[in-house]
């Protein structure tokens, strides 16, 4: 059986050791070759050449931004059997993906468990969500443009998260390392500073439904949680899984002290967040977001830019993976 090995050197708890303690476990097993990413969209290249050339498993070594990248080119020709498996072992700050796979949070301990995995077979296939972005009119006859969709894992989002995630990037460049408190800072800022909850732009529509305006914030998951405080989940959408389509948790005009408030409700035991300004969805097959002014838009916690529109789409049995 082949194996690639795509490591990110630059995650933020990938180091050598561990990717060379990998290499030796897998190779007690597979046929290994190993490819480290040097630049952003190296990684989606990799998995891509991965799935021309026939090999069997694609192992990720890296952060959530990793995962997304091989999960783009595995399937740039969408699924099949043809298409590698996936393992993932965690190596970023968060890791979300790789938590609802039920992978240990240290590596040389999920490096043991997919092994295991490998020789008992245990793999299933996942749901996944695409998404196309409107691009901007270009004054033509044509119509809306749309981007190619793409992939994501995990979570999706438009508005207000995008832009804390932007603010973290725009950090990280400057050379601080991703923490929660990092994030914790951005999310304060862009609330406080930020225009759109004061004046949301957004609109959700699901097909059949009633559009919803005067959003600012609008989170799409395909896992329950949606992602993590360091050890701490942030769920603000508990029914979702791998299982169903995707889940969305929306929010209008909100104060402080209500915003405070549904921060307690998705970080608690039994989060259930409800109440005035909240909007929520199960099990979507497909929904649309449009803004009256350009919003950031994110997959799987990275930052793609700025959009007014967002097509949304569930694909069920998307991709085989590891467990």
């Amino acid at each position: 059986m082949r194996a690639l090995l795509v490591a990110n050197p630059a995650a933020t708890t990938t180091t050598r050791k561990v990717r060379d303690v990998l290499v030796r476990a897998l190779s007690s097993q597979l046929e290994v070759e190993v490819a480290e990413t040097a630049h952003r969209g190296h990684g989606q290249e990799l998995a891509a050449q991965a799935a021309t050339d026939g090999v069997d498993v694609v192992v990720t070594l890296g952060g959530d931004g990793t995962v997304n990248e091989a999960v783009n080119g595995l399937l740039a020709a969408g699924p099949g059997d043809r298409v590698p498996t996936l393992a993932v072992v965690p190596g970023g700050s968060t890791n979300v993906f790789s938590r609802a796979l039920g992978r240990s949070r240290d590596p040389v301990e999920a490096i043991g468990e997919i092994l295991d995995s490998l020789r008992a077979g245990r793999t299933r296939t996942v749901s996944l969500g695409t998404a196309s972005a409107r691009l901007p009119d270009d004054g033509g006859a044509t119509g809306e443009q749309w981007t190619e969709p793409r992939w994501f894992a995990f979570a999706a989002g438009m508005g207000f998260d995008a832009d804390v995630i932007s603010r973290v990037e725009a950090q990280r460049e400057r050379g601080r390392r991703s923490s929660g408190l990092l994030y914790v800072r951005a999310g304060l800022d862009a609330f406080v500073r930020g225009q759109d909850r004061r004046r949301p732009t957004m609109t959700l529509t699901v097909p059949g439904e009633q559009p919803v305006d005067g959003l600012f914030l609008a989170l799409l998951s395909n896992v329950s949680p949606w992602t993590y405080l360091g050890s701490r989940p942030i769920d603000p959408s508990p029914q979702a899984s791998f299982d169903t389509g995707l889940d969305v948790f929306a929010m209008g005009r909100v104060g402080v002290v209500r915003m405070l408030h549904h921060v307690r409700q998705v970080m608690a035991a039994e989060p259930d967040a409800r109440g005035r300004g909240i909007h929520r969805w199960h099990d979507l097959t497909e929904l649309t977001l449009t803004a009256t002014r350009p919003q950031g838009w994110q997959l799987d916690g990275d930052h793609l830019g700025t959009t007014t529109g967002l097509r949304v789409r569930s694909v069920p049995d998307a991709l085989r993976v590891v467990v």
